[in-house]
């Protein structure tokens, strides 16, 4: 399939959100993924990803997850400061805002034609938190997680009772939760916690680990590993074959 590509800025309680939008070109209606950034936002690799899962056949929106704390537009670097500016958005940012940000989403894609009202999320590192996190709405089927940092942890700004994990109940759709053993930003002592706390409910999980290193799923740098990721997308495109068509 061919990809068109194109921006909406969408107006949340928190402000004004830069989404980029891409789908297959012309006529036709087609499942939705809200697809969620590292701490960079939309990387070059973010962007191939993206656009990979809409070659299959889906509207993919991936929004500027930091809007409120930075210039609309704005690409952090893969690099030190890049990587504590995305580290110090993630601190400052209260999840509150995560879960206005997919609602905006949601009610946007609702009234598209070119979306059939069926949607999905997944995203990368912090990514596949808020991928997670936006399996909370009740609209959301299915979620693909890759390696989610920090549902093992309080490093995201929460009230209490607001942690992802202490909201299992709210999720009503499928999860894929993928993880890199040699991922150190989610040990193996976390990634048992999450699994415990998942196998405790009667949520529908499938749970893969991996022989990676953090961001193998990414398209450039030393981490990357062509092999795992090609499993990673397969595995994501067949839960979502399942349960959003």
């Amino acid at each position: 399939m061919n990809i068109h590509s194109h921006i909406v800025d969408l107006p949340t309680p928190t402000g004004v959100m830069r989404t980029y939008v891409h789908r297959p070109a012309g006529e036709g209606a087609y499942p939705a993924i809200l697809f969620y950034s590292e701490i960079f936002q939309q990387t070059g690799p973010i962007e191939r990803a993206a656009r990979f899962m809409a070659g299959h056949g889906y509207a993919v929106l991936v929004p500027e997850v930091f809007h409120e704390l930075n210039p609309i537009g704005t690409v952090l670097g893969y690099d030190d400061a890049g990587r504590d500016k995305g580290n110090a958005d993630k601190a400052a940012k209260d999840v509150q805002g995560y879960d206005t940000d997919n609602q905006a989403m949601i009610e946007f894609v609702k009234k598209q034609a070119w979306c059939t009202g069926d949607i999905g999320a997944m995203g990368f590192c912090i990514g596949g938190h808020l991928a997670f996190r936006a399996a909370l709405q009740p609209e959301v089927k299915s979620t693909a997680c890759f390696y989610a940092t920090d549902l093992h942890t309080q490093v995201i700004p929460n009230k209490p009772g607001q942690h992802s994990m202490e909201n299992l109940d709210k999720i009503k759709g499928e999860l894929l939760m993928i993880w890199g053993k040699q991922d150190p930003h989610i040990p193996a002592a976390g990634r048992a916690q999450v699994y415990s706390d998942l196998n405790a409910t009667d949520l529908k999980f499938t749970w893969h680990e991996f022989n990676g290193q953090h961001a193998f799923m990414r398209d450039e740098g030393e981490r990357y590993d062509p092999q795992l990721a090609a499993t990673g997308y397969q595995l994501a495109l067949q839960m979502f074959g399942r349960t959003l068509r």
